[in-house]
């Protein structure tokens, strides 16, 4: 699954003359919670999100004075930029330049890591230059809920496939269970081995349920298959 395939394509979008008051009120009235600052051509000049207007001199949420031993620490140019953010009137004094993209083929995967890794809620989608779409989180959510296939209940997967898939589940896993460990029986999985970490337990389990044809899994770590 590509960027195209989740992508939201009705894109509002706002210009760098734009007062800060209206495109807070373009994001409320929206539903938004950012969105492209473009210029009259349509080429991306960065993004104004609701970060970019949490701390506001207007509605008394600007940063709060410091300690005098880190107004001291702080550089003139940090302390610039804080002012300007917190008064400063047209979105292109308070929107963020530095903007990661992505092109309409970039997999879904690597657009999870990038915001993810970014700490941001969306990225937007270029094609020749212009912003064609957006992908938010909530557009990777909505992939999930209506794009991801249900494993399927396969009634004629006897139980030697259903344990070969279970294995082939947690091949290569360093919390992976040896192959004597993992008996099917009438489509129970039962999990016999050492005690595991919960994570690695629920891992196990995951792993078990997913394979097509299981009816239930039963977990009986700690404990051995001939006890």
């Amino acid at each position: 699954m590509k960027a195209s395939d989740v992508m939201t394509t009705s894109i509002i979008t706002a210009s760098p003359d734009m007062s800060v008051r209206q495109a807070a009120g373009m994001m409320v009235f929206a539903g938004i919670s950012g969105m492209p600052v473009v210029d009259q051509s349509g080429r991306l000049l960065g993004m104004i999100t609701e970060g970019d207007l949490m701390h506001r001199a207007e509605i008394g949420t600007g940063v709060k004075q410091r300690a005098w031993w880190l107004e001291m620490v702080a550089s003139p140019t940090e302390l610039a930029s804080q002012y300007v953010k917190e008064h400063a009137r047209k979105v292109r004094d308070v929107m963020t330049t530095n903007v990661t993209t992505v092109t309409e083929s970039c997999p879904v995967g690597d657009i999870a890591e990038i915001l993810e890794r970014r700490r941001i809620k969306r990225v937007p989608v270029m094609q020749d230059g212009k912003v064609v779409g957006i992908v938010s989180r909530s557009n990777l959510i909505r992939a999930l809920v209506t794009m991801a296939p249900e494993i399927p209940s396969v009634a004629e997967n006897g139980d030697h496939a259903i344990r070969e898939d279970v294995l082939k589940a947690m091949e290569g896993q360093p919390w992976a269970l040896a192959r004597e460990n993992v008996i099917v029986e009438n489509g129970v999985v039962h999990l016999w081995g050492p005690v595991v970490t919960s994570e690695e337990g629920s891992a196990i389990r995951v792993a078990a349920e997913n394979a097509p044809g299981v009816k239930d899994v039963v977990a009986h770590f700690g404990l051995s298959p001939n006890a």
